[in-house]
């Protein structure tokens, strides 16, 4: 039998992040969900999921935390071929290109098809049209 795929999902919205963890786990994926790109930084450390699912604003009131961007960057430094996929409130064509072209695989935007949009993608990602 194949081996589950593992993803991690990071985002501070609650709602959100079960949403889209329960979805994935719905699917047959393996999942690990994080509030703070931080965390999920400091997993990688210990394992290597097959795909990071980012969000990309973070709020913290009384910390600075980083940004997905930031968060995707320094996880482009160490695994360079990593699928990642942004999510995001932010329906700007700008950030969509900036995140293109710095090597982002897919960005989802978090609104009534953010459910059918990102196991779209992410089945994308894992089975390839050959």
């Amino acid at each position: 039998m194949e081996e589950k795929k593992l993803i991690f999902v990071v985002d501070d919205d609650p709602f959100i992040l079960k949403l889209v963890e329960n979805s994935l786990k719905e699917e047959g994926y393996e999942v690990k969900g994080f509030r703070y790109g931080e965390e999920c930084l400091q997993a990688l450390e210990e394992e290597e999921p097959d795909l990071i699912v980012l969000d990309y604003l973070f709020a913290s009131p009384g910390r600075e935390v980083m940004n997905g961007k930031e968060v995707f960057s320094r996880i482009r430094e160490r695994y360079p071929s990593m699928p990642v996929i942004m999510l995001s409130g932010q329906d700007s064509g700008g950030v969509v290109l900036e995140l293109a072209r710095l090597g982002m695989n897919d960005y989802i935007i978090k609104d009534e098809s953010l459910k059918d949009n990102l196991l779209e993608s992410v089945k994308d990602i894992f089975e390839p049209i050959e």
